[in-house]
């Protein structure tokens, strides 16, 4: 056979590191996008959603990016707790109002009804004293200006795609496991299972985006599991707010706890009976 030349030789792909540069500003340029929203609640929600994915990707390059993509990271994971009151607050109503489609007991609905009325004066006091502190998020939205421009200033030369697999596969067996430890843990273990396994979700999403597949993941979530793990954060989130600062009264609190204990424990029982066998879906954002 002749030579080869220069046409015959192999191209080798581009670096993957400046597609997931442009990933990571595309998801703050959403966010920044989402905090605008005439609709607070449905903007905060949007915008926590891309910070995650962006997080997750800058954990892709953790040790490669060099030093800033931690402090990014950090500010980034600030803005996103700083954002989590105006979510819970608005999520508690959505989690009430999904537990009343369901529920036919006449007594139990008049609970529910009440809890709403109270849910709702709380999610209008927290956004008034949100958008009083920080009219229309504009210093949130400036926030992500920032990180978004330093984002420039990171080494996205470096990380390759057998390194990002590898850190995907670590991701992977994280979330496997923290859902081992769930199993037999209290809720901060099965709230780590899920945070662990959506991290991993996006992380096998943004490679999937800039064209570099990654092998599937045995641990993927099947819809059963997904559904029933999105019951348990419903339950979960309406018992924290059963405490004492809670804005149902007394008599409605113990209502509500007795409903929602057993649930949850009925709830994690079935997953941990199915093994968690996940076959199809990915976690939800």
């Amino acid at each position: 056979m002749g030579s080869e030349t220069g046409n015959d030789k192999a191209i080798a792909p581009p670096a993957p590191g400046p597609a997931l540069g442009a990933y990571v500003r595309g998801e703050l340029d959403r966010a920044h996008a989402a905090l605008g929203d005439p609709d607070l609640h449905e903007g905060v929600h949007q915008a926590r959603k891309t910070i995650r994915r962006a997080r997750a990707v800058l954990a892709l390059g953790d040790g490669l990016l060099g030093p800033g993509a931690g402090l990014i990271d950090r500010e980034l994971r600030a803005l996103n707790a700083g954002l989590s009151g105006l979510r819970d607050a608005h999520a508690l109503v959505e989690v009430i109002d999904r537990l009343l489609r369901r529920e036919r007991g006449d007594d139990a609905r008049q609970v529910l009804h009440r809890a709403r009325a109270a849910a709702v004066d709380a999610r209008t006091r927290t956004a008034d004293a949100a958008t009083r502190s920080d009219p229309g998020l504009a210093s949130r939205r400036a926030m992500l200006d920032v990180l978004r421009a330093a984002l420039a200033g990171l080494d996205w030369s470096r990380p390759t795609p057998a390194g990002l697999r590898m850190a995907v596969a670590d991701s992977d067996l994280a979330s496997h496991e923290a859902r081992l430890r769930a199993y037999e843990g209290d809720d901060d273990d099965w709230h780590r299972w899920r945070r662990r396994a959506r991290r991993a979700a996006h992380q096998r999403r943004a490679l999937e985006a800039i064209g570099l597949p990654v092998p599937g993941d045995s641990d993927r979530f099947d819809p059963r599991t997904t559904h029933r793990l999105g019951q348990m954060q419903d339950l979960s989130l309406l018992l924290d707010h059963c405490r004492r600062d809670s804005p149902f009264s007394k008599d409605d609190r113990v209502a509500l706890r007795a409903r929602a204990r057993p649930a949850l424990r009925r709830a994690r029982r079935r997953i941990a009976r199915r093994g968690a066998q996940p076959r199809d879906a990915c976690t939800s954002d």
